[in-house]
């Protein structure tokens, strides 16, 4: 799991999870997932930003998931 607060696309989290995928593959147990910032331009409006940026609650449900927990 990687957790960045910047745009999906040529992040620092793509370039690492690349690296891990190229060199051990075969020690993985599950799929690496990435939580980054929405792929659209930031907002000003502080209610936009909180949805447009990784959370504690969707950080908590996607580690879950990855961990093949129900709840």
């Amino acid at each position: 799991m990687i957790v960045e607060e910047q745009w999906p696309f040529a992040s620092v989290s793509s370039e690492i999870t690349y690296q891990i995928q190229k060199e051990g593959f075969d020690y993985l147990d599950a799929p690496i997932r990435r939580i980054t910032a929405a792929d659209a331009p930031l907002h000003y409006a502080p209610n936009l930003v909180a949805a447009a940026l990784p959370d504690v609650p969707r950080t908590v449900k996607l580690v879950k998931e990855v961990m093949y927990m129900k709840k």
